[in-house]
């Protein structure tokens, strides 16, 4: 694979966050990024359908290369198209029920799932993600991927904590760990451990792409909304603000450590034995433009492939605009503004 080598000093980090059918927008831009052979990737860290891309595209890559990550991922999410037409027909090919469909999802987060856990919904804890993932990911071929490091996270129920899943700890039950929103889902269970999704403690997680990969450069895929102009007022409005902020609380934690700790070196505030411990990281982003923001909770439930086919090319078109403006930064310096965009 000497081919698909890229030139010294153009490696980056990818951080994929989840969004459920939102993360069709992620999977265009890593195609667009795949298309450019002299663009490398150290690590890659996800979270939920950030996972399932991060995961599918590894076992592209170890198939075929760019061009075999960029065909598993439409497999995938094809088969993601197809799989929901199967169990939820009101969504296939934009029928006419399609609203009444989303509108019962939303019935069913707002109502039910909030009166009566999955214990008592779904005794048996069938999870329809699992046969999707059994037919759509080969983890044989995940595991074989040496190219680049996988961290898939998912929170322990218990202690709180985040756990990191890498490259060779990568299941099935890893993944459906790292999506498992407990209000639809029982926990899942690994060593004897009981995981949630992994949004609670890292939508991505930053720290291991930090501490184990070798670029300082990370490139966030940004599905939640960070800000909203408007006031929710109606229940609907107000649940999906708190899940967005929710989800999003970890994130800039982590940004907010990465900017202190760029401006104790700007400020020269650290004994050059102090410096030496620690890294400037550069960090870009590519978000939907406010596309998403004005799209409903139960959205990320509506894998229609119309639907789908938008969000993808709309994440290429997202790339294509990021490479085109900060291609030649990678390596020298942040290309967004870490206080104005995230943290003020």
């Amino acid at each position: 694979m000497d081919d698909l080598k890229p030139a010294a000093g153009d490696s980056i980090n990818l951080a994929l966050q989840g969004g459920g059918a939102h993360g069709a927008f992620t999977w265009g831009v890593l195609d667009r990024l795949l298309e450019d052979p002299t663009l490398a990737f150290d690590g890659i860290s996800g979270t939920s359908a950030g996972a399932l891309n991060a995961c599918v595209m590894a076992a592209g890559w170890a198939e075929g290369g760019r061009d075999g990550a960029r065909a598993a991922l439409e497999r995938f999410w094809r088969g993601v198209s197809e799989f929901s037409s199967r169990w939820t027909p009101a969504f296939a090919g934009g029928t006419p029920f399609a609203q009444i469909q989303q509108a019962m999802a939303h019935w069913w987060l707002e109502g039910v799932a909030r009166t009566l856990s999955p214990y008592q919904l779904n005794p048996l804890g069938v999870n329809p993600l699992r046969p999707l993932i059994e037919e759509l990911i080969d983890f044989d071929a995940v595991r074989r991927c040496n190219d680049f490091k996988l961290f898939v996270c998912a929170t322990n129920v218990l202690s709180g904590r985040a756990r990191i899943f890498a490259n060779h700890e990568l299941s099935i039950d890893a993944l459906l760990a790292s999506a498992c929103l407990p209000q639809l889902f029982q926990a899942v269970e690994i060593d004897g451990e009981h995981y949630w999704d992994g949004g609670y403690r890292g939508n991505p997680a930053l720290y291991p792409l930090i501490y184990h990969t070798a670029p300082n450069d990370i490139l966030l895929v940004l599905l939640n909304p960070l800000k909203r102009e408007k006031l929710p007022r109606n229940a609907a409005d107000i649940a999906d603000r708190v899940n967005e902020i929710t989800f999003n609380a970890p994130l800039l934690a982590e940004l907010r450590a990465i900017d202190f700790v760029a401006r104790l070196l700007d400020q020269g505030l650290l004994s050059k034995e102090a410096a030496r411990r620690y890294r400037r990281i550069h960090v870009h982003a590519v978000g939907a433009d406010g596309f998403l923001d004005h799209l409903k909770l139960d959205s990320k439930l509506a894998p229609e492939w119309g639907f789908l086919e938008n969000l993808r090319d709309r994440g290429r078109a997202a790339a294509d605009a990021w490479l085109a403006r900060h291609r030649g930064d990678i390596g020298q310096r942040t290309t967004v503004d870490l206080r104005g965009d995230f943290l003020d």
